[in-house]
């Protein structure tokens, strides 16, 4: 397998959590987002959005970060990430969701870039608008977590998909100076799955393309 990937991307991210969770060896090819490598036509050949992550495996090319854990998740063995009952699994794709659709979209790089070079907003307003739509969708999770009762993970007594998504993008808000001090469930998952191996050597810091 072979994984295109940036450092800081969350949803690269996300993929090597899972990757790492299942035990899967992979070659990791490095994707610069800030130069721009994403939209260069040779990539844009293997995903056409122009974005990471990509995974190629088994003579085929798939992108999308929750449509390559799944696919992982229905092949390999390993930890469980989207549960097979029905209700566990709905509360762990209600969570992976919310942060897929409500969070990460509307903060990711494209649209960062589209603010502050097209639209031309203030580097200051910029971090204004991330910053709302972190605590936005942040807020929700933690309401979602106190109404399910969540412990050491986001749903249940084992690690899944939602924690996968949810610890980068809890990264991503501690490097933009986010106060999540209102989120004391969200962080409590943060910090126990930090000591996991697999989150540890899934995160940006560890990884080859890392620019400090």
């Amino acid at each position: 397998m072979k994984l295109y990937s940036f450092f800081n991307s969350s949803t690269s991210y996300r993929v090597r959590i899972a990757l790492a969770l299942k035990g899967l060896p992979y070659d990791y090819q490095g994707i610069n987002l800030r130069v721009g490598q994403q939209i260069s036509p040779e990539h844009r050949e293997l995903n056409p959005i122009g974005g990471v992550p990509v995974l190629e495996a088994d003579g085929f090319v798939l992108t999308q970060s929750l449509a390559i854990i799944d696919y992982l998740d229905s092949k390999y063995l390993g930890p469980r990430l989207i549960p097979t009952d029905g209700l566990q699994r709905a509360r762990v794709m209600e969570i992976a969701n919310l942060i897929g659709c409500d969070i990460h979209p509307i903060n990711n790089v494209r649209v960062l870039n589209y603010l502050q070079n097209v639209l031309a907003v203030t580097a200051d307003q910029k971090t204004v608008w991330y910053k709302h739509w972190v605590a936005e969708g942040l807020g929700a999770v933690e309401a979602l977590l106190q109404r399910h009762g969540s412990g050491n993970f986001c749903v249940g007594d084992e690690v899944g998909l939602a924690d996968c998504c949810l610890i980068p993008q809890v990264a991503n808000a501690e490097r933009m100076g986010c106060d999540l001090s209102f989120y004391p469930r969200v962080m409590a998952v943060y910090r126990h799955c930090l000591e996991l191996p697999a989150f540890l050597a899934a995160a940006p810091a560890r990884q080859p393309d890392f620019i400090a």
